[in-house]
């Protein structure tokens, strides 16, 4: 038996009474969570869930997400986290591409009405039989009309239950990816892609007796789920919950409950040094934090600069993806780190870098995309066979994105292959025009993408978000560039605004920036 459940069970006999999530003032212990998932647990086979049915679940960082998900697991049924962000329409397109026969979800709030989206998804979806509809306060009474709030769905469901032994090739999570090239599809992990990739993170993080993670990373997207929910639980670490992210809050709670362990996207490095914080004591911050990693997308040089700077902790950054379950490379602990690298293949799995042909890329420095192998390969598309066989070949997995490798084996991202932006036959890679504009003392966010241009093919563009206070023309800044790169990489147009579009784990929304520029390229001269 190899059902990912265990993680939660094993820590629930060594710590019982340890907390294991915070959420304000609201603790659970590790027997307490443990519990609640088994009622959970018992409340879907009372329903007629079956092993390997699909089990949806739509909540933000709150203690359901982890009572929910442990529990469908239990129940030796298949997770399907979705975003939270998702509209009715896209709730039953989620619902029922994945099968799914319940659905959980949170009831939300006035800023975001997830229980009223998710009811009006799960009527358009006929196979989906059962809605549950989780509260913020213990209540029986559901908002929705014809809903069933969860805390009366539990009333009398015991929480003695043994869990369900799967194998561990059985499906254990089905993760959407973004969608961002055509609708999105359901990447199949197994129980054991999942655990071993847990068991990778204990190695890359250390033993440490009792860490405090704090969680602002999305738990229905890989990164948070696997790399602090999960591998957090599976050590016993107490897991300090934000549902929203905001850079004050995360500063409060880190020093409030002396957390050790934090996890983020660059964005979210980046509002950590853009906050002022004169209420927070950022050393005690720094004395207690031990571990800081970074993932989602390449992280600048001068913001892992800076936090080293501001908190004492180098970042290490890793690199994966859903379909990677997640973590494939990492920056070795111990060993002096290489700013803007992702470090080298995690135990357990190969990377290389190929040509379109699927032909390897050789030499020292040479660009080609990531192709990965090992068992943390998902299984496939969720009944998509054809996008399964376009990724897939002997195992290894087409991951879209660019990336050098030095003499040494490290890794760089240079970017995505759809970001990649040709300039009259020269291939132009934003990630590099970002890392420079970050070194101008006005600029304090960068994003740049490629526009159509007649006669270049694509001409470059750069949107950006100015330091607090500064002020600059477009003309000076695109001078500065025209000093500091090459004639055929500088952009030629730049537009100032006060934030970067993002997605709910806080990647920078490029195809939001082109689909919203409206600017005849063709008039540059």
């Amino acid at each position: 038996m190899l059902n990912l459940a265990g993680v939660l069970e094993t820590s629930a006999r060594a710590v019982p009474d340890r907390t294991a999530v915070v959420l304000g003032v609201q603790r659970l212990t590790y027997a307490e969570l443990d519990a609640a998932a088994r009622r959970v647990a018992n409340l879907l086979r009372s329903r007629g869930i079956v092993p390997g049915d699909k089990v949806a679940l739509s909540c933000p960082n709150l203690p359901w997400f982890p009572i929910v998900y442990y529990g469908i697991l239990k129940a030796g049924a298949v997770v399907v986290p979705l975003n939270v962000l998702l509209k009715s329409r896209e709730v039953a397109y989620h619902l029922a591409d994945s099968e799914a026969k319940a659905y959980f979800c949170f009831e939300g709030s006035a800023e975001l009405p997830l229980g009223h989206e998710g009811w009006a998804g799960f009527g358009e979806t006929p196979g989906c039989e059962h809605f549950f509809l989780m509260t913020a306060a213990p209540t029986e009474d559901s908002p929705i009309t014809g809903a069933e709030t969860l805390t009366a769905a539990l009333a009398g469901q015991s929480a003695d239950f043994e869990t369900v032994a799967t194998e561990s090739g059985d499906t254990a999570v089905i993760l959407y990816t973004s969608g961002t090239t055509g609708r999105p599809k359901g990447a199949e992990l197994t129980h054991s892609n999942v655990m071993l990739n847990v068991l990778t993170c204990h190695k890359l993080f250390g033993e440490f007796e009792h860490d405090v993670h704090l969680i602002t990373l999305p738990l229905f997207h890989s990164f948070g789920q696997v790399v602090q929910m999960n591998a957090g639980l599976a050590t016993g670490a107490t897991l300090v919950l934000l549902p929203r992210f905001d850079a004050l809050s995360a500063l409060a709670l880190m020093q409030r409950h002396a957390v050790t362990f934090f996890a983020g996207v660059p964005t979210m490095y980046w509002a950590l040094l853009e906050e002022e914080a004169p209420d927070v004591d950022l050393p005690q911050i720094a004395r207690n934090l031990r571990m800081a990693g970074s993932g989602g997308s390449a992280l600048p040089v001068e913001i892992h600069r800076r936090f080293a700077e501001r908190f004492g902790v180098t970042i290490l950054e890793g690199y994966g993806l859903s379909e990677t379950s997640p973590v494939a490379t990492f920056a070795p602990r111990g060993e002096k780190v290489r700013p803007g690298s992702i470090g080298r293949p995690v135990w357990g799995v190969e990377v290389d870098l190929v040509g379109k042909d699927w032909a390897p890329v050789q030499g020292a420095d040479a660009i080609g995309e990531i192709v990965v192998r090992g068992h943390n390969v998902m299984k496939g598309y969720f009944n998509r066979p054809k996008a399964t066989a376009d990724v897939l070949r002997d195992g290894w997995f087409r991951t879209g994105d660019l990336a050098r490798r030095d003499a040494d084996g490290w890794l760089y991202i240079v970017d995505r292959a759809k970001d990649m932006i040709i300039r009259g036959g020269f291939n132009v890679y934003p990630r590099e025009i970002e890392e420079v504009l970050l070194t101008h003392p006005a600029v304090s966010m960068a994003a740049v993408i490629g526009i159509p241009h007649e006669r270049h093919g694509e001409e470059i563009k750069a949107c950006v978000v100015l330091a607090p206070g500064a002020t600059l023309a477009e003309e000076e800044l695109i001078a500065w560039c025209r000093e500091e790169m090459a004639g055929y990489k500088y952009p030629r147009l730049v537009e100032f605004s006060a934030a970067l579009p993002t997605n709910a784990t806080g990647k920078i929304l490029k195809r939001e920036l082109r689909d919203a520029d409206t600017a005849d390229a063709d008039a540059i001269a």
